[in-house]
């Protein structure tokens, strides 16, 4: 998913939405958004609360592995 949000924010410029991410990886929204909420918690994301599309990867790109 790290890799998802970063290769699309690169693509896109700007952050996925949570629907972006739940139709990428064909699951619920609700199964997204605690996800999102693990990576915030474990500090591999930040994002800034009451505003749409403000995910950020924290973690280099070298840590992270390449979509195919």
């Amino acid at each position: 998913m790290l890799a998802f949000i970063y290769y699309y924010t690169k693509i896109h410029k700007c952050p996925p939405a949570e629907a972006d991410i739940a139709s990428y990886f064909g699951v619920s929204p609700p199964s997204t958004h605690q996800s999102i909420m693990a990576l915030e918690r474990n500090g591999l994301i930040s994002r800034t609360p009451g505003q749409a599309r403000a995910i950020r990867v924290l973690l280099p790109r070298t840590a992270l592995p390449d979509l195919e």
